[in-house]
């Protein structure tokens, strides 16, 4: 696994792909947070909190984590290396989350650079320091879960076609589903909101962002991220026979 994984950050960060990603993750997030006029925009909201960052990152990953993920295997069955990698003296989970974990790696790391943003609005804050720690955190630790399971959902996806725009079209929908797709059902069936909205990831990530790391949460965000890296696995071998 520690082979795979080597290889994926080096073909992130050996061409531009990786500074790609965490530049315009950067870029987006800066220009919408402290220049563009809008709701995002830090300043203008009055309150020293990064509720707007949090709200407008797990959109901004549900294209860019695609991106990533959508030539894991995809690329390797369009250039024929797919039954190459397969052969390997490595088990198929081995490879599955050799992939996965380079992809994480490299949205995480595209994420260390916002912490900054809790300094410069801690500085912010009247009186200085005036932030919200605990929510600030949970809110980390749910970004964190998220990105895997988005991650999770990209390295499946991949295996379904050769075709990356393909992949990545799926991956997007898929992703776009799973977080705001059961809030959408639930505003239409109001009588069962809260056990529909229990089922997608938006739920779970704003439970989070509320300072309290609750063991469901966690529990879910584990439970999708393993069984998409399961249904990969299960493709794969498909695959193989």
């Amino acid at each position: 696994m520690k082979a795979i994984l080597l290889r994926e950050i080096k073909s992130f960060f050996g061409s531009p792909i990786g500074y790609l990603v965490i530049a315009l993750f950067l870029i987006l997030n800066g220009l919408f947070l402290w220049v563009f006029e809008g709701e995002y925009n830090i300043l203008n909201t009055g309150f020293a909190d990064m509720t707007p960052f949090f709200t407008l990152s797990p959109w901004i990953l549900i294209f860019l984590i695609p991106a990533v993920t959508m030539r894991s295997f995809s690329d390797e069955k369009k250039q024929g290396t797919l039954e190459l990698l397969l052969t390997k003296p490595l088990s198929i989970w081995q490879i599955v989350n050799g992939k996965f974990l380079g992809a994480l790696l490299l949205i995480i790391v595209a994420i260390i650079p916002t912490f900054i943003y809790v300094v410069v609005i801690s500085k912010l804050g009247m009186p200085e320091g005036n932030i919200d720690m605990g929510s600030t955190i949970g809110s980390y630790f749910g970004l964190a879960f998220l990105i895997a399971a988005y991650s999770a959902i990209g390295i499946f996806t991949s295996t379904l076609s050769d075709n990356q725009i393909v992949a990545f079209i799926i991956s997007v929908f898929v992703c776009f589903f799973l977080y705001f797709g059961f809030e959408g059902l639930a505003s239409i069936i109001p009588n069962y909101s809260t056990m529909i909205s229990a089922l997608g990831m938006q739920d779970h990530f704003k439970s989070m962002g509320r300072g309290v790391i609750d063991t469901r949460d966690i529990l879910y965000f584990v439970s999708l991220t393993v069984l998409f890296l399961s249904l990969t696995v299960y493709k794969l071998k498909s695959l193989k026979l």
